[in-house]
C-alpha cells in the first residue's frame, strides 16, 4: 500500500531554516515527478516546487527562489525541501505529492499520491 509521509516541520524563527522530508513507501519516487505544495490558513493550496524524474527542478513562487531547494534521494525513496531565510508568510501546512507524468506541470492536476502534510510555523 502506498504511503507518503512528510516530516521536518515545526516552529522556527524568521530567518531560520528547515528541511522537510517526504518519505515514500509502496511506490518508487524515481518514477514520478514529486511536488511540494503548501496551504496557509484561510488560503488556497499553492504549488511550491517540483522535481521531475530527470531531476529538473521548478519553483513556482517568486519569493522562494534562492531560498528553497528541492532534491531527491532515490536510494532512500525520499524527496526533500530545504528552506532557508524563512519568513512569517511561509507559515503553512506543507504537502508532498507524486505525479506519474514524470514531468512538472503547473497546478496540482495529475498529482495522484498525497501525503498528510507537515506544519511549518515561522514566528518570533
Amino acid at each position: 500500500q502506498w504511503q507518503f509521509v512528510e516530516s521536518g516541520g515545526g516552529l522556527v524563527q524568521p530567518g531560520g531554516s528547515l528541511r522537510l522530508s517526504c518519505a515514500a513507501s509502496g511506490f518508487t519516487v524515481n518514477y514520478y515527478a514529486i511536488g511540494w505544495f503548501r496551504q496557509a490558513p484561510g488560503k488556497e493550496r499553492e504549488g511550491v516546487s517540483c522535481i521531475s524524474t530527470f531531476n529538473r527542478t521548478t519553483y513556482y513562487i517568486d519569493s522562494e527562489k534562492g531560498r528553497f531547494t528541492i532534491s531527491r534521494d532515490n536510494a532512500k525513496n525520499t524527496v526533500y525541501l530545504e528552506m532557508n531565510s524563512l519568513k512569517p508568510e511561509d507559515t503553512a501546512v506543507y504537502y508532498c505529492a507524486a505525479d506519474p507524468r514524470r514531468q512538472c506541470f503547473p497546478g496540482d492536476y495529475g498529482f495522484t499520491y498525497w501525503g498528510k502534510g507537515t506544519l511549518v510555523t515561522v514566528s518570533s
